[in-house]
């Protein structure tokens, strides 16, 4: 039975929507039946509809950026009124999540993204999804050159690179197996 996918997103300067297409390609060329959506038209989907759930953003100031925030709690409050979410977080067979995030970490590195993925992973926990991993993508600091060159992660201008993303579409062909 052919498994189904969807990766949401939201990017503002592009990189966590390089990491997206990145992800569709693994899986696609895995023989995943995947859809691309950036989260603002992904507002009618039912994330149980699919084996695979895929969502990324950046962290901005170790969280979401509110229109993510947004989108996650109008669905869970959703889920809430149609009963699924339940006392014990039991896990739903088959329904699984993979939480991505950009980010660029002058200041303290990926302790910066930590919290955003944690944070993320407990929406869908609540709703009995797997977990199947958290990615964390170092991400050039766009429009801001000493983030870029200065900070705790040293240059990392022109992050991610193609050689990272195609990296990425690896590691997401290999997850595909864990559907």
């Amino acid at each position: 039975m052919e498994k189904k996918a969807v990766v949401l997103y939201w990017s503002r300067t592009g990189n966590t929507e390089k990491v997206a297409h990145s992800i569709e390609e693994g899986l696609k060329e895995a023989g995943v039946n995947v859809s691309l959506m950036k989260i603002d038209e992904a507002e009618e989907i039912d994330y149980f509809d699919y084996d695979l759930v895929c969502i990324g953003f950046p962290s901005y100031f170790w969280h979401t950026p509110k229109p993510v925030s947004d989108y996650l709690t109008k669905h869970f409050n959703n889920h809430r009124r149609q009963g699924k979410v339940k006392w014990g977080s039991p896990k739903v067979p088959g329904k699984n999540v993979l939480i991505f995030c950009t980010y660029s970490g002058p200041h303290t590195g990926i302790d910066e993204a930590t919290p955003a993925g944690d944070y993320v992973e407990q929406f869908f926990d609540h709703i009995g999804f797997n977990i199947l991993d958290k990615w964390y993508v170092l991400s050039e600091f766009i429009g801001n050159t000493a983030a870029s060159t200065e900070g705790r992660m040293g240059d990392i201008r022109g992050l991610p690179t193609e050689d990272e993303l195609n990296k990425v579409k690896e590691k997401a062909a290999i997850l595909s197996e864990r559907l």
